[in-house]
Protein backbone atom coordinates (compact mmCIF):
# COMPACT_ATOMS: atom_id res chain seq x y z
CA UNK A 1 0.00 0.00 0.00
CA UNK A 2 0.85 3.61 -0.66
CA UNK A 3 3.19 5.02 2.08
CA UNK A 4 1.30 8.43 1.03
CA UNK A 5 -1.98 6.57 1.54
CA UNK A 6 -0.97 5.64 4.90
CA UNK A 7 0.05 9.89 5.73
CA UNK A 8 -3.19 10.94 4.53
CA UNK A 9 -5.44 8.35 6.91
CA UNK A 10 -7.05 10.44 9.79
CA UNK A 11 -5.67 9.47 13.58
CA UNK A 12 -6.44 6.63 15.19
CA UNK A 13 -4.85 5.59 18.34
CA UNK A 14 -5.94 1.81 18.06
CA UNK A 15 -5.04 0.40 14.83
CA UNK A 16 -4.31 -3.31 15.83
CA UNK A 17 -1.55 -5.59 16.75
CA UNK A 18 1.68 -4.25 15.24
CA UNK A 19 5.13 -5.40 15.51
CA UNK A 20 4.11 -8.96 15.02
CA UNK A 21 7.13 -11.38 15.08
CA UNK A 22 7.40 -13.45 11.98
CA UNK A 23 7.75 -17.21 11.66
CA UNK A 24 9.64 -19.34 9.08
CA UNK A 25 8.37 -23.32 8.71
CA UNK A 26 11.61 -25.40 8.62
CA UNK A 27 12.58 -25.82 4.61
CA UNK A 28 11.48 -29.99 4.77
CA UNK A 29 7.89 -28.76 6.48
CA UNK A 30 7.46 -26.06 4.19
CA UNK A 31 8.32 -28.34 0.96
CA UNK A 32 5.27 -29.98 2.31
CA UNK A 33 3.02 -27.79 3.00
CA UNK A 34 3.78 -26.44 -0.92
CA UNK A 35 2.81 -29.69 -2.14
CA UNK A 36 -0.54 -29.91 -0.34
CA UNK A 37 -1.52 -26.20 -1.49
CA UNK A 38 -0.61 -27.05 -4.93
CA UNK A 39 -2.55 -30.42 -4.88
CA UNK A 40 -5.45 -27.99 -3.34
CA UNK A 41 -5.25 -26.01 -5.99
CA UNK A 42 -5.29 -28.69 -8.92
CA UNK A 43 -8.86 -30.28 -7.16
CA UNK A 44 -10.35 -26.89 -6.54
CA UNK A 45 -13.53 -26.08 -8.56
CA UNK A 46 -13.88 -22.16 -7.24
CA UNK A 47 -10.91 -21.39 -6.34
CA UNK A 48 -10.68 -17.23 -4.75
CA UNK A 49 -7.79 -15.24 -3.95
CA UNK A 50 -8.06 -13.54 -0.37
CA UNK A 51 -4.54 -10.82 -1.06
CA UNK A 52 -3.22 -8.27 1.89
CA UNK A 53 -0.49 -6.00 1.85
CA UNK A 54 2.34 -8.68 2.20
CA UNK A 55 1.98 -9.65 -1.35
CA UNK A 56 3.46 -6.37 -2.23
CA UNK A 57 6.58 -5.86 -0.20
CA UNK A 58 8.33 -7.35 -3.07
CA UNK A 59 7.50 -5.00 -4.93
CA UNK A 60 8.84 -1.95 -2.64
CA UNK A 61 6.16 -1.42 -0.66
CA UNK A 62 6.20 -1.44 2.57
CA UNK A 63 3.63 -3.74 4.62
CA UNK A 64 1.81 -2.55 8.04
CA UNK A 65 2.00 -4.67 10.88
CA UNK A 66 5.57 -6.64 10.80
CA UNK A 67 8.81 -5.67 12.51
CA UNK A 68 9.49 -2.88 9.80
CA UNK A 69 5.73 -1.78 8.70
CA UNK A 70 4.25 1.31 8.17
CA UNK A 71 1.99 1.04 12.15
CA UNK A 72 4.94 -0.52 13.58
CA UNK A 73 7.24 2.18 12.90
CA UNK A 74 4.74 5.22 13.09
CA UNK A 75 4.05 2.88 16.69
CA UNK A 76 7.80 3.22 17.74
CA UNK A 77 8.32 6.98 16.71
CA UNK A 78 9.97 6.45 13.43
CA UNK A 79 7.93 7.85 11.11
CA UNK A 80 7.02 6.34 7.56
CA UNK A 81 9.24 3.95 6.25
CA UNK A 82 11.09 5.18 3.08
CA UNK A 83 9.59 3.45 -0.41
CA UNK A 84 12.17 2.64 -2.91
CA UNK A 85 10.70 3.89 -5.83
CA UNK A 86 7.83 6.03 -7.07
CA UNK A 87 4.20 4.63 -5.93
CA UNK A 88 3.10 4.94 -9.49
CA UNK A 89 6.35 3.39 -10.63
CA UNK A 90 5.56 0.05 -8.20
CA UNK A 91 5.28 -3.05 -10.51
CA UNK A 92 3.36 -6.05 -9.81
CA UNK A 93 5.06 -9.23 -7.75
CA UNK A 94 5.60 -13.19 -8.63
CA UNK A 95 2.20 -13.51 -6.40
CA UNK A 96 0.62 -10.76 -8.69
CA UNK A 97 1.37 -12.22 -12.14
CA UNK A 98 1.21 -16.05 -10.79
CA UNK A 99 -2.45 -15.26 -9.72
CA UNK A 100 -3.01 -13.56 -13.62
CA UNK A 101 -1.93 -17.25 -14.76
CA UNK A 102 -4.48 -18.70 -12.99
CA UNK A 103 -6.99 -16.80 -13.79
CA UNK A 104 -6.42 -17.23 -17.64
CA UNK A 105 -6.12 -21.30 -16.86
CA UNK A 106 -9.93 -20.97 -15.41
CA UNK A 107 -8.74 -22.30 -11.93
CA UNK A 108 -8.76 -19.17 -10.00
CA UNK A 109 -12.25 -17.52 -10.08
CA UNK A 110 -12.16 -14.39 -8.08
CA UNK A 111 -9.33 -12.26 -6.15
CA UNK A 112 -10.68 -9.98 -3.25
CA UNK A 113 -7.54 -7.28 -2.24
CA UNK A 114 -7.38 -5.08 1.14
CA UNK A 115 -5.04 -3.59 -1.00
CA UNK A 116 -4.52 0.04 -2.64
CA UNK A 117 -1.70 -0.11 -4.82
CA UNK A 118 -3.53 -0.69 -8.02
CA UNK A 119 -1.17 -3.69 -8.64
CA UNK A 120 -3.66 -6.33 -9.39
CA UNK A 121 -5.24 -4.56 -11.53
CA UNK A 122 -2.03 -3.47 -13.49
CA UNK A 123 -0.78 -7.34 -13.38
CA UNK A 124 -3.77 -7.75 -15.69
CA UNK A 125 -6.75 -9.37 -13.33
CA UNK A 126 -9.97 -8.67 -15.12
CA UNK A 127 -12.08 -5.56 -13.25
CA UNK A 128 -15.26 -7.93 -13.35
CA UNK A 129 -13.13 -10.52 -11.74
CA UNK A 130 -11.33 -8.59 -8.45
CA UNK A 131 -13.01 -6.90 -5.54
CA UNK A 132 -10.73 -3.97 -4.15
CA UNK A 133 -12.60 -3.83 -0.76
CA UNK A 134 -10.28 -0.34 0.38
CA UNK A 135 -10.16 1.18 -2.80
CA UNK A 136 -7.73 1.98 -5.24
CA UNK A 137 -5.15 4.83 -5.20
CA UNK A 138 -5.13 5.30 -8.75
CA UNK A 139 -8.84 4.82 -9.22
CA UNK A 140 -11.55 7.48 -9.23
CA UNK A 141 -15.40 6.77 -9.23
CA UNK A 142 -18.64 9.14 -10.52
CA UNK A 143 -21.01 9.51 -7.92
CA UNK A 144 -23.39 10.13 -10.20
CA UNK A 145 -23.68 7.67 -13.09
CA UNK A 146 -21.08 4.99 -11.96
CA UNK A 147 -17.96 5.81 -14.12
CA UNK A 148 -14.29 4.46 -13.10
CA UNK A 149 -11.44 6.14 -13.82
CA UNK A 150 -8.30 3.88 -13.11
CA UNK A 151 -5.06 6.91 -13.83
CA UNK A 152 -1.38 6.18 -13.98
CA UNK A 153 -0.78 8.37 -11.31
CA UNK A 154 -2.10 8.60 -7.15
CA UNK A 155 -5.52 10.39 -7.03
CA UNK A 156 -4.55 13.74 -4.55
CA UNK A 157 -7.33 12.71 -1.44
CA UNK A 158 -8.62 9.72 0.03
CA UNK A 159 -11.45 9.10 2.43
CA UNK A 160 -14.16 9.30 -0.80
CA UNK A 161 -13.56 12.93 -1.14
CA UNK A 162 -14.03 15.25 -4.83
CA UNK A 163 -11.11 15.35 -6.89
CA UNK A 164 -10.21 18.37 -9.24
CA UNK A 165 -11.39 16.30 -12.30
CA UNK A 166 -15.42 15.23 -13.84
CA UNK A 167 -17.15 12.96 -15.10
CA UNK A 168 -16.62 12.51 -19.21
CA UNK A 169 -19.46 10.60 -20.09
CA UNK A 170 -22.06 11.76 -22.15
CA UNK A 171 -24.36 14.19 -20.40
CA UNK A 172 -23.16 13.71 -16.62
CA UNK A 173 -19.85 15.87 -15.76
CA UNK A 174 -20.07 15.10 -12.43
CA UNK A 175 -17.14 15.43 -9.95
CA UNK A 176 -15.14 12.56 -9.62
CA UNK A 177 -14.51 11.10 -6.29
CA UNK A 178 -11.71 9.02 -5.40
CA UNK A 179 -12.25 5.79 -4.27
CA UNK A 180 -9.70 5.11 -1.19
CA UNK A 181 -11.32 4.16 2.38
CA UNK A 182 -10.50 6.45 5.11
CA UNK A 183 -10.86 4.58 9.29
CA UNK A 184 -14.68 5.16 9.28
CA UNK A 185 -15.74 4.55 6.22
CA UNK A 186 -18.25 1.88 5.21
CA UNK A 187 -17.18 -0.99 2.43
CA UNK A 188 -18.22 -0.47 -0.48
CA UNK A 189 -21.14 -2.34 -1.11
CA UNK A 190 -21.00 -3.40 -4.38
CA UNK A 191 -17.00 -4.91 -3.73
CA UNK A 192 -18.51 -6.68 -0.59
CA UNK A 193 -21.45 -7.87 -2.71
CA UNK A 194 -19.46 -9.93 -4.97
CA UNK A 195 -16.66 -10.55 -2.28
CA UNK A 196 -19.52 -12.53 0.04
CA UNK A 197 -20.95 -14.30 -3.22
CA UNK A 198 -17.36 -15.63 -3.93
CA UNK A 199 -16.48 -16.73 -0.89
CA UNK A 200 -19.81 -18.53 -0.47
CA UNK A 201 -19.63 -20.76 -3.31
CA UNK A 202 -15.22 -21.12 -2.69
CA UNK A 203 -13.96 -24.57 -1.86
CA UNK A 204 -10.60 -23.25 -1.48
CA UNK A 205 -10.03 -19.03 -0.31
CA UNK A 206 -6.20 -18.65 -0.60
CA UNK A 207 -5.42 -15.98 1.51
CA UNK A 208 -1.74 -14.60 0.66
CA UNK A 209 0.11 -11.94 2.73
CA UNK A 210 -2.56 -11.00 5.41
CA UNK A 211 -2.71 -10.39 9.03
CA UNK A 212 -6.36 -11.23 8.81
CA UNK A 213 -6.63 -8.53 11.50
CA UNK A 214 -9.37 -5.69 9.93
CA UNK A 215 -13.17 -6.01 9.64
CA UNK A 216 -14.66 -6.54 8.70
CA UNK A 217 -13.29 -7.77 5.34
CA UNK A 218 -11.10 -10.30 7.37
CA UNK A 219 -14.42 -12.28 8.30
CA UNK A 220 -15.06 -12.80 4.42
CA UNK A 221 -13.06 -15.76 4.04
CA UNK A 222 -14.91 -17.81 6.64
CA UNK A 223 -17.88 -17.66 4.83
CA UNK A 224 -15.99 -20.16 2.66
CA UNK A 225 -15.94 -22.70 5.92
CA UNK A 226 -19.40 -22.13 6.47
CA UNK A 227 -20.26 -23.42 3.10
CA UNK A 228 -17.75 -26.64 3.25
CA UNK A 229 -14.91 -24.72 1.74
CA UNK A 230 -11.47 -24.54 3.36
CA UNK A 231 -9.13 -21.89 4.16
CA UNK A 232 -5.56 -21.68 3.14
CA UNK A 233 -3.11 -19.07 4.92
CA UNK A 234 0.11 -17.91 3.72
CA UNK A 235 1.54 -15.57 5.91
CA UNK A 236 4.98 -14.75 8.18
CA UNK A 237 2.82 -13.60 10.73
CA UNK A 238 0.33 -15.35 12.96
CA UNK A 239 -3.15 -14.87 12.27
CA UNK A 240 -6.71 -14.75 14.58
CA UNK A 241 -8.53 -17.13 11.74
CA UNK A 242 -5.10 -19.78 11.70
CA UNK A 243 -7.32 -22.20 13.28
CA UNK A 244 -9.91 -22.02 10.91
CA UNK A 245 -7.49 -22.78 8.58
CA UNK A 246 -7.40 -25.95 7.04
CA UNK A 247 -3.53 -24.93 6.13
CA UNK A 248 -1.19 -23.01 7.53
CA UNK A 249 2.01 -21.70 5.61
CA UNK A 250 4.60 -19.53 7.09
CA UNK A 251 6.64 -18.19 4.48
CA UNK A 252 7.20 -15.59 1.46
CA UNK A 253 4.37 -15.36 -0.26
CA UNK A 254 6.57 -15.27 -3.63
CA UNK A 255 8.75 -18.40 -2.47
CA UNK A 256 5.19 -20.52 -1.79
CA UNK A 257 3.95 -19.46 -4.92
CA UNK A 258 6.64 -20.16 -7.37
CA UNK A 259 6.90 -23.80 -6.06
CA UNK A 260 3.13 -24.08 -6.62
CA UNK A 261 3.91 -23.06 -10.13
CA UNK A 262 6.50 -25.62 -10.62
CA UNK A 263 4.61 -28.30 -9.19
CA UNK A 264 1.55 -27.43 -11.54
CA UNK A 265 3.88 -26.71 -14.26
CA UNK A 266 2.12 -23.41 -15.22
CA UNK A 267 4.58 -20.88 -15.99
CA UNK A 268 4.43 -17.00 -14.26
CA UNK A 269 4.53 -14.53 -17.47
CA UNK A 270 6.57 -11.47 -17.73
CA UNK A 271 4.73 -8.12 -16.72
CA UNK A 272 5.11 -5.50 -20.08
CA UNK A 273 4.47 -1.89 -18.29
CA UNK A 274 2.93 -0.11 -21.26
CA UNK A 275 2.21 4.12 -20.48
CA UNK A 276 0.55 6.00 -22.17
CA UNK A 277 0.59 9.90 -23.18
CA UNK A 278 -0.51 12.35 -25.59
CA UNK A 279 0.29 15.43 -27.61
CA UNK A 280 -1.36 17.84 -28.96
CA UNK A 281 -0.72 20.05 -31.99
CA UNK A 282 -1.99 23.11 -33.12
CA UNK A 283 -1.74 25.90 -35.28
CA UNK A 284 -3.59 28.88 -36.68
CA UNK A 285 -2.54 29.53 -40.24
CA UNK A 286 -4.30 32.44 -41.41
CA UNK A 287 -1.95 34.95 -43.21
CA UNK A 288 2.07 34.31 -43.86
CA UNK A 289 2.58 32.90 -41.08
CA UNK A 290 1.00 30.09 -39.16
CA UNK A 291 1.20 30.17 -34.73
CA UNK A 292 1.77 26.82 -33.94
CA UNK A 293 1.97 24.96 -30.58
CA UNK A 294 2.61 21.53 -29.27
CA UNK A 295 1.81 20.34 -25.89
CA UNK A 296 3.11 16.91 -24.22
CA UNK A 297 0.25 15.75 -21.58
CA UNK A 298 -1.73 12.89 -20.12
CA UNK A 299 -3.97 11.49 -21.71
CA UNK A 300 -6.59 11.40 -18.22
CA UNK A 301 -7.02 15.60 -19.22
CA UNK A 302 -4.14 18.50 -20.25
CA UNK A 303 -4.04 19.64 -16.74
CA UNK A 304 -3.68 15.46 -15.25
CA UNK A 305 -0.32 14.84 -13.84
CA UNK A 306 2.54 12.69 -15.77
CA UNK A 307 4.27 11.07 -13.89
CA UNK A 308 6.55 9.08 -15.60
CA UNK A 309 8.20 11.69 -18.29
CA UNK A 310 10.50 14.18 -16.44
CA UNK A 311 10.93 16.67 -19.13
CA UNK A 312 10.65 17.29 -22.87
CA UNK A 313 13.18 18.24 -25.13
CA UNK A 314 11.94 19.70 -28.77
CA UNK A 315 14.66 19.99 -31.45
CA UNK A 316 13.88 20.82 -35.78
CA UNK A 317 16.88 19.37 -36.86
CA UNK A 318 15.94 20.14 -40.47
CA UNK A 319 16.23 23.85 -39.29
CA UNK A 320 19.15 25.03 -37.75
CA UNK A 321 18.08 28.49 -37.16
CA UNK A 322 15.15 26.78 -34.61
CA UNK A 323 16.63 26.42 -30.75
CA UNK A 324 16.26 22.71 -29.09
CA UNK A 325 13.97 24.13 -26.18
CA UNK A 326 13.78 22.24 -23.22
CA UNK A 327 10.52 21.86 -20.93
CA UNK A 328 10.71 21.05 -17.68
CA UNK A 329 7.33 21.73 -16.45
CA UNK A 330 4.16 19.88 -16.69
CA UNK A 331 1.95 20.62 -19.24
CA UNK A 332 5.06 20.71 -21.37
CA UNK A 333 3.71 22.99 -24.31
CA UNK A 334 5.73 25.25 -26.69
CA UNK A 335 4.67 27.94 -28.90
CA UNK A 336 6.34 29.17 -31.96
CA UNK A 337 5.80 31.45 -35.40
CA UNK A 338 6.68 29.86 -38.59
CA UNK A 339 6.29 30.41 -42.03
CA UNK A 340 2.99 28.74 -43.27
CA UNK A 341 3.99 27.49 -46.53
CA UNK A 342 7.43 25.75 -45.22
CA UNK A 343 6.77 22.10 -43.71
CA UNK A 344 9.25 21.25 -40.77
CA UNK A 345 9.98 18.38 -38.67
CA UNK A 346 9.97 18.07 -34.73
CA UNK A 347 11.82 15.72 -32.93
CA UNK A 348 10.50 15.16 -29.26
CA UNK A 349 12.95 13.96 -26.95
CA UNK A 350 11.00 12.54 -23.71
CA UNK A 351 12.98 12.19 -20.57
CA UNK A 352 11.84 9.44 -18.74
CA UNK A 353 11.31 9.52 -14.59
CA UNK A 354 12.97 6.95 -12.28
CA UNK A 355 11.59 3.60 -12.21
CA UNK A 356 11.94 3.64 -15.99
CA UNK A 357 13.86 1.03 -17.40
CA UNK A 358 14.16 3.28 -20.90
CA UNK A 359 16.20 6.25 -20.43
CA UNK A 360 14.11 8.33 -23.11
CA UNK A 361 11.91 8.15 -26.48
CA UNK A 362 11.95 10.29 -29.24
CA UNK A 363 9.12 10.76 -31.51
CA UNK A 364 8.89 12.73 -34.94
CA UNK A 365 6.45 14.86 -36.18
CA UNK A 366 5.95 16.06 -39.74
CA UNK A 367 4.21 19.11 -39.57
CA UNK A 368 2.35 20.67 -43.17
CA UNK A 369 0.38 23.50 -42.03
CA UNK A 370 -1.27 23.36 -45.60
CA UNK A 371 -1.93 19.28 -45.63
CA UNK A 372 -4.48 18.03 -43.95
CA UNK A 373 -4.31 15.22 -41.62
CA UNK A 374 -4.70 11.46 -41.61
CA UNK A 375 -6.92 9.94 -38.21
CA UNK A 376 -6.57 6.92 -36.77
CA UNK A 377 -8.42 4.86 -34.49
CA UNK A 378 -6.85 1.85 -33.18
CA UNK A 379 -8.53 -1.01 -30.69
CA UNK A 380 -6.42 -0.30 -27.41
CA UNK A 381 -6.49 -4.00 -26.49
CA UNK A 382 -5.10 -4.85 -29.79
CA UNK A 383 -2.45 -1.97 -29.59
CA UNK A 384 -1.12 -3.07 -25.99
CA UNK A 385 -1.34 -7.08 -27.29
CA UNK A 386 1.48 -6.39 -30.33
CA UNK A 387 3.37 -4.43 -27.88
CA UNK A 388 3.70 -7.11 -25.55
CA UNK A 389 4.38 -9.57 -28.01
CA UNK A 390 7.11 -7.26 -29.85
CA UNK A 391 8.76 -6.46 -26.66
CA UNK A 392 8.85 -10.27 -24.90
CA UNK A 393 10.47 -11.52 -28.50
CA UNK A 394 12.85 -8.77 -28.56
CA UNK A 395 13.70 -9.03 -24.42
CA UNK A 396 14.02 -5.29 -24.33
CA UNK A 397 11.70 -2.05 -23.61
CA UNK A 398 11.04 1.29 -25.06
CA UNK A 399 8.65 0.20 -28.24
CA UNK A 400 6.07 2.78 -29.08
CA UNK A 401 2.81 2.78 -30.95
CA UNK A 402 0.23 5.40 -32.05
CA UNK A 403 -3.46 4.09 -30.71
CA UNK A 404 -5.37 7.04 -31.87
CA UNK A 405 -5.20 10.31 -33.47
CA UNK A 406 -7.88 12.68 -33.45
CA UNK A 407 -9.12 16.41 -34.43
CA UNK A 408 -10.02 18.54 -31.64
CA UNK A 409 -12.27 21.39 -30.93
CA UNK A 410 -10.66 24.88 -32.20
CA UNK A 411 -11.29 28.04 -31.07
CA UNK A 412 -11.21 29.77 -34.61
CA UNK A 413 -12.32 28.81 -38.38
CA UNK A 414 -8.64 28.81 -39.50
CA UNK A 415 -7.06 27.40 -36.52
CA UNK A 416 -6.25 22.96 -36.14
CA UNK A 417 -5.90 20.94 -32.91
CA UNK A 418 -4.97 17.42 -33.26
CA UNK A 419 -4.25 15.04 -30.68
CA UNK A 420 -1.95 11.79 -31.03
CA UNK A 421 -1.95 9.17 -28.45
CA UNK A 422 1.05 7.17 -28.36
CA UNK A 423 1.35 3.91 -26.15
CA UNK A 424 4.97 2.89 -25.15
CA UNK A 425 6.57 0.30 -23.22
CA UNK A 426 8.45 1.44 -20.35
CA UNK A 427 9.08 -1.76 -18.22
CA UNK A 428 9.79 -5.45 -18.81
CA UNK A 429 10.28 -7.55 -15.91
CA UNK A 430 10.94 -11.31 -16.64
CA UNK A 431 9.88 -13.58 -13.08
CA UNK A 432 12.23 -16.39 -13.56
CA UNK A 433 13.03 -17.32 -10.04
CA UNK A 434 12.88 -16.42 -6.67
CA UNK A 435 12.32 -12.70 -5.32
CA UNK A 436 14.68 -10.98 -2.64
CA UNK A 437 12.87 -7.90 -0.32
CA UNK A 438 12.28 -4.85 -2.34
CA UNK A 439 14.35 -6.72 -5.97
CA UNK A 440 11.99 -3.63 -7.78
CA UNK A 441 14.31 -0.78 -6.50
CA UNK A 442 17.38 -2.45 -7.84
CA UNK A 443 16.19 -1.73 -11.21
CA UNK A 444 17.92 1.38 -11.61
CA UNK A 445 21.24 0.64 -9.29
CA UNK A 446 22.64 3.91 -8.43
CA UNK A 447 20.45 6.10 -9.87
CA UNK A 448 21.39 4.45 -13.35
CA UNK A 449 18.73 5.01 -16.01
CA UNK A 450 18.94 3.66 -19.70
CA UNK A 451 20.80 0.16 -19.46
CA UNK A 452 18.40 -2.45 -21.76
CA UNK A 453 19.46 -4.97 -19.18
CA UNK A 454 20.51 -5.30 -15.37
CA UNK A 455 20.96 -8.42 -13.53
CA UNK A 456 18.55 -8.28 -10.53
CA UNK A 457 18.95 -11.37 -8.77
CA UNK A 458 21.49 -14.49 -7.99
CA UNK A 459 24.62 -16.13 -9.61
CA UNK A 460 22.79 -17.37 -12.65
CA UNK A 461 22.33 -21.10 -11.52
CA UNK A 462 19.32 -22.33 -13.21
CA UNK A 463 16.71 -23.84 -10.59
CA UNK A 464 15.85 -27.06 -12.07
CA UNK A 465 14.12 -29.07 -9.14
CA UNK A 466 11.39 -28.58 -7.17
CA UNK A 467 12.86 -29.39 -4.40
CA UNK A 468 15.83 -26.72 -4.96
CA UNK A 469 13.02 -24.06 -5.56
CA UNK A 470 12.24 -24.81 -1.51
CA UNK A 471 15.97 -24.62 -0.04
CA UNK A 472 16.66 -21.30 0.91
CA UNK A 473 20.24 -21.79 0.15
CA UNK A 474 19.46 -22.33 -3.28
CA UNK A 475 21.13 -19.92 -5.67
CA UNK A 476 18.60 -18.00 -7.89
CA UNK A 477 17.65 -17.33 -11.09
CA UNK A 478 18.62 -13.99 -12.97
CA UNK A 479 15.48 -11.62 -12.58
CA UNK A 480 15.90 -9.58 -15.22
CA UNK A 481 14.15 -5.79 -16.09
CA UNK A 482 14.94 -4.10 -19.10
Amino acid sequence: MSLGYAQKLSYKEDVGSVGMPEFFDANKLLQQKIEKLARMIEKSKHLVAFTGAGISTSCGIPDFRGPKGVWTLQHEGKGVPQASLPFDRAMPSITHMALVELEKAGILKFVISQNVDSLHLRSGIPREKLSELHGNSFREVCPSCGAEYVRDFEVETIGLKETPRRCSAMNCRSRLRDSVLDWEDELPRKEMNLAEKHCQMADVVLCLGTSLQITPACNLPLRSVRGGGEIVIVNLQKTPKDKKAKLVIHGLVDKVIVGVMQILNMRIPPYVRIDLFQIIYGCNSGGKYARWSIKVCSVHGESAPLPFIQSVEVSFPERPELKTALLEQQPFSLKRELIRTRPVKVVLKLNFSDGCACHFTTVELPVDFQASADYVSRERNVVFQNLRDTTVKSNCCGHLSVVEKKLLSAPAPTAKRESMIYAIVTNIIEYAGLPLSNWLSKINPKGKRGSRKVKLLGDGNVVKKHEDVISSETPLKKVRAY
